[in-house]
């Protein structure tokens, strides 16, 4: 067996004892999971800790900070359990534990305008979650993702999207032209965007150090009109969600794109330092962010290239 059939299996592997465990079980395997990887991968504990530095601001206590690590590191394994277990449960299920949706009248109205709406997603929660949630109440939502290697594993994670309502268009060529026919259609888009993977991101300012974000929402939003939002669902408590919808991000065209793409990728990641800070321990971000902690080569160009997990980016 070959190194990607291997981690195709164990992945699939995981994913199906996970969804066959009880709640309680499976998610006690996912603490222990997130135990492990804190106290065994030290570059990324280190890495989240200087995330969550810029997060909490200020001279935060190491002793403090170590703590949130830790925090996010078990976060970030139950997030991996909740998507294990998510395909298999039924709409009634998923409705059941959304507690509150703050702003869903953002939504309901961008959608009846027509035109389409673009959200814009941190890696935060489980945006996965509120997919589901969406697309229980008629509002399914397309989503582009980074492909996975080996291939047959993106694929598996395609089809366990689609199976709770989300339509998943893998990061390249052809990617625009669906999210393009998808909001033409008046459709809901949801783009995770607080981590740039591409060559030419916008230049922003996110927690008061220079970084880049990729412009696609912003560029999407101005030549459709369709309603730009911000938005994130957040674990807890229990087993329940809660989920944030910001207003609507001004969009007026000025007349020069590329500075109203500038403007309006600022006030993206305004609004999406707004919804990280209030679940910090819920940012699930363990590469390199910001310019400062980039390497050298790519500080240049606005994107490190690595590879992210199955949240995608786009």
């Amino acid at each position: 067996m070959d190194r990607s059939h291997f981690t195709f299996r164990t992945y699939t592997t995981l994913g199906r004892v996970l969804g066959a465990l009880p709640e309680p079980v499976a998610g006690a395997a996912g603490r222990l999971v997130g135990g492990a990887l804190y106290r065994v991968r030290r570059d990324h504990r280190a890495q989240v800790a200087a995330n969550l530095a810029r997060v909490l601001g200020g001279d935060v206590d190491p002793a403090l900070l170590d703590r949130w690590a830790r925090r996010a590191f078990d976060e970030y394994a139950r997030y991996w359990v909740e998507g294990a277990r998510l395909p298999a449960m039924p709409a009634t299920e998923v409705l059941q534990h959304i507690l509150v949706v703050d702003g869903f009248e953002h939504l309901a109205e961008g959608m009846a305008r027509g035109g389409g709406v673009v959200v814009a997603l941190p890696h935060t929660g489980s945006w996965e979650y509120g997919g589901a949630f969406l697309a229980a109440i008629g509002f399914p939502m397309t989503a582009v993702a980074e492909r996975l290697e080996p291939p047959e594993l993106f694929d598996y994670f395609v089809a366990q999207r689609a199976s709770m309502g989300l339509t998943v268009v893998p990061l390249g060529e052809g990617s625009g032209r669906a999210v393009l026919r998808t909001l033409r259609d008046g459709g809901l888009v949801g783009l995770l965007c607080d981590r740039d993977l591409t060559p030419g991101g916008v230049p922003v300012d996110f927690f008061g150090e220079p970084t880049t974000m990729p412009g696609g929402p912003a560029t999407l939003a101005l030549r459709t009109g369709a309603t730009l939002l911000c938005a994130a669902v957040y674990r807890g408590p229990g087993r329940d969600h809660h989920a944030i919808i910001s207003g609507p991000v001004d969009t007026t065209r000025t007349g020069d794109l590329r500075g109203d793409v500038a403007r309006v990728t600022q006030s993206i990641a305004d609004g999406l330092a707004s919804l990280i800070r209030r679940h910090p321990e819920q940012w699930h971000v363990f590469q390199p962010l910001w310019l400062a902690d980039r390497p050298v080569a790519s500080a240049g160009h606005g994107g490190e290239g690595q590879a992210e997990d199955r949240q995608g980016a786009a």
